[in-house]
């Protein structure tokens, strides 16, 4: 790693760290504001020691770290190093570790199994992410997540030149305010939208939705087939020069694109009178 790292406790008020980049970049106004005073020492941090969640996550993230190295084969590194950005001496991180065989950014969550969903877990730690990606300068991130209902999810996260770009001008913005004093704003611009790779195979069996769904695909996908082939005949019998053309309670439509679409029709109502 080219950037400059240190193993000791650091005075988190000289540095902006990947936990403030997601108060950074988020639309909590009072959170902000009380981050801006803490780093400019004019508030204490805040007393986490009866947060639960926050507790779960730190006495989980040692099994998280084992359980990630076992289930991957791969080997985390650089637990807990401190490191700086090494342009830009404002920006640090305290690793949860680094994939020795890989170099991504290992981050250990403990989040709770209601409302979970993988696309929320990665948009809620996405600054956090990409502003440790920035610091270790690496091009990767695995996210590690033990579930609360004891399930284990592992997302792997690529670095956003774009969200990046973003980020550090949210971060410059701020830390500009911590210096001149004058108290800081929302940052309002909308990151993109993070990017998940799909990394494991899921058994949906236990899922009931899942079972319904799937037996209606099962009992419907020769009809579909069907449907599909009768729509090609059709296209093929109507005449090329033909607008419209109906009978036996369909009616098939010609667009000027030469698209063509098909509807019900009343029989009761019906003709047989067509040129």
């Amino acid at each position: 790693m080219a950037t400059r790292e240190q193993t000791k406790p650091q005075d988190r008020r000289h540095f902006i760290g990947g936990s403030d980049a997601r108060i950074i970049m988020g639309k909590d106004e009072k959170a902000l504001l009380r981050l801006w005073k803490e780093k400019r020492g004019e508030a204490d941090g805040p007393d986490l020691s009866g947060e639960l969640i926050v507790q779960l996550g730190l006495v989980t993230e040692d099994l998280n770290r084992r359980w990630f190295e076992r289930q991957s084969g791969h080997r985390i590194v650089a637990v807990q190093r401190h490191a700086f950005h090494r342009a830009l001496p404002w920006m640090a991180a305290t690793l949860d570790g680094l994939v020795e065989a890989t170099g991504a950014v290992f981050e250990a969550k403990f989040m709770l199994p209601w409302a979970f969903s993988e696309g929320a877990a990665a948009e809620k730690h996405m600054a956090q992410l990409q502003h440790n990606m920035l610091v270790a300068e690496s091009k990767t991130a695995v996210l590690s997540i033990i579930n609360g209902g004891g399930k284990w999810v592992e997302l792997a996260i690529e670095a956003d030149p774009i969200y990046q770009t973003v980020l550090i001008a949210a971060e410059k913005a701020f830390w500009r305010a911590v210096k001149t004093g004058e108290p800081p704003a929302l940052f309002d611009c909308e990151p993109p939208k993070p990017r998940i790779e799909a990394v494991r195979v899921v058994d949906m069996s236990a899922s009931n939705s899942w079972a319904e769904f799937a037996s209606l695909y099962l009992v419907t996908r020769d009809a579909h087939l069907q449907h599909e082939r009768a729509k090609t005949e059709l296209k093929v019998l109507m005449p090329e020069d033909a607008k419209e053309a109906m009978g036996h309670g369909i009616r098939a439509k010609r667009s000027k694109s030469g698209a063509v679409t098909f509807d019900l029709v009343d029989m009761e109502g019906t003709h047989a009178s067509l040129q």
